[in-house]
């Protein structure tokens, strides 16, 4: 085996252990949520003084948060984050946000504002319109969408700064006529200290800028605090601590998703372009952790994404992260047919589908299950992540045979309202007669009746 085959597994499903090889390798990042890493379970006892699961952190974190309110969120802060805040830092000054308005560089905010009408475009032509049906008595059947009052977004600030993130979660929450609009970032360098953040939270009309991140930040929304009226949804990214908070509080409001670590998975044929299908797995592998599964049943290609991976991985400025994940989370599959592979991705139900096939169109219309698909040679997940329009707050972990990418609709709740004339009624009045006595309901049938008998 050559250094390169090293870089990335190689599995055959050709091999009597192929199919084990791939579940294997997909089990091990979604198995991540079980996991912390040596340094977080010493930060942990070192916050609460014995080594809590992850789980037990964030119901500690959220009971504390929903019992004692901004001192238990400044305290968990000040003991995490290591920020020391008083209530009336908590959150950004609207001065601040202007200041780093006009600080920001013109091509930056041009970019920010190009983006922003991109996005505000495509979401604008998926929302979803009232729609009413005329009943033949003179009645009407309509279905109604009302906007949510409220929603927060957890914005990421550890690594790196995500003003993507913004443009992704609050321009859609705009097109649906979202009256306000909470941000949450962490207090550090990448997060509600970022320039760039805070420039793009001005520029698209965010006021309300929270010093906080983490599972504190996410019940703060959930419950309210001091200043702060709860929130009806929670979206946004965030570290697994954020994702099982955010799991925590549903039920008390709604969230986008319990995302996992980010993942791709390319289907291509021997047409494929293996610099182009590299550069898309390195994309992915950078995040650490982060999942990219090469589907091919052409040998040529997979070797020659194998030594495009290992030639790209040496000139990034994060490679040894990137090799880390290729390492541990990323693979490159020989399938026994284009068929198989545009199969197997379907039982994937990845977050992210590249096709670099001849014919990409009749590869996904084999695949139902994906979050977003990235059609042909020039159509780079990085489009979706910055810049093309549909959110790129998607669905992970297999989770797309049933969840569905945040989008303007997701800000809307809709709701039935039937107005019947009489006529209407009585038309379907032996129909509610019959089923109500089936169901021993005897006052659902009188309901009507006193209606129509009187």
């Amino acid at each position: 085996m050559t250094a390169t085959r090293l870089l990335c597994a190689r599995i055959d499903l050709g091999s009597a252990d192929g199919r084990m090889l791939l579940d294997a390798l997909r089990g091990k990042l979604m198995s991540q949520g079980d996991m912390i890493s040596p340094a977080g379970r010493q930060k942990t006892i070192d916050v609460f003084g014995e080594p809590l699961s992850p789980r037990q952190v964030v119901e500690r974190i959220c009971g504390d948060v929903k019992g004692r309110g901004i001192a238990a969120l400044l305290d968990y802060s000040r003991r995490i984050d290591g920020a020391e805040l008083k209530p009336e830092s908590l959150f950004v000054a609207p001065d601040a946000l202007a200041a780093a308005h006009r600080a920001a560089e013109p091509g930056f905010l041009a970019a920010i504002r190009r983006i922003r009408d991109r996005v505000e475009r495509f979401q604008r032509a998926v929302l979803a319109r009232d729609v009413e049906v005329k009943l033949p008595g003179g009645g009407s059947l309509r279905q109604r969408y009302l906007p949510l009052d409220r929603v927060g977004v957890c914005v990421p600030g550890g690594a790196a700064a995500y003003p993507s993130t913004l443009l992704m979660t609050v321009v859609p929450a705009q097109v649906a006529g979202v009256r306000e609009i909470v941000v949450v970032a962490p207090p550090t360098r990448f997060g509600s200290e970022n320039a760039h953040v805070l420039a793009t939270c001005h520029e698209l009309g965010v006021t309300t800028v929270m010093r906080a991140g983490g599972a504190q930040a996410v019940a703060a929304m959930a419950y309210g605090i001091e200043g702060l009226h709860r929130v009806d949804k929670i979206v946004g990214p965030g570290n697994l601590f954020v994702a099982l908070a955010k799991e925590h509080v549903y039920g008390d409001v709604s969230i986008d998703s319990i995302a996992g670590p980010s993942e791709i998975v390319i289907v291509a044929d021997d047409a494929g372009h293996p610099e182009y299908i590299a550069a898309d797995m390195l994309a992915q592998a950078e995040h650490s952790p982060g999942s990219a599964i090469l589907l091919t049943a052409s040998r040529s290609l997979a070797d020659a994404v194998a030594a495009a991976l290992d030639r790209r991985v040496a000139v990034l400025e994060r490679g040894d992260l990137t090799r880390d994940s290729l390492e541990r989370f990323c693979g490159i599959v020989v399938t026994r047919s284009d068929e198989e592979s545009a199969d197997l991705a379907n039982d994937l139900a990845p977050e992210h589908l590249s096709i670099d096939t001849r014919d990409p169109e009749a590869a996904l219309a084999r695949i139902r299950h994906v979050g977003a698909a990235f059609l042909g040679p020039y159509s780079p997940v990085a489009a979706g992540d910055y810049a093309a329009g549909p959110s790129h707050v998607l669905p992970t972990g297999g989770t797309a045979r049933f969840a569905a990418g945040l989008s303007a609709n997701e800000f809307l709740r809709g709701g039935s309202v039937i107005r019947l004339a009489q006529a209407d009624l009585a038309e379907m009045a032996d129909d509610i007669r019959l089923l109500a006595d089936t169901e021993g309901l005897t006052a659902h049938r009188r309901s009507v009746e006193a209606r129509l008998d009187g």
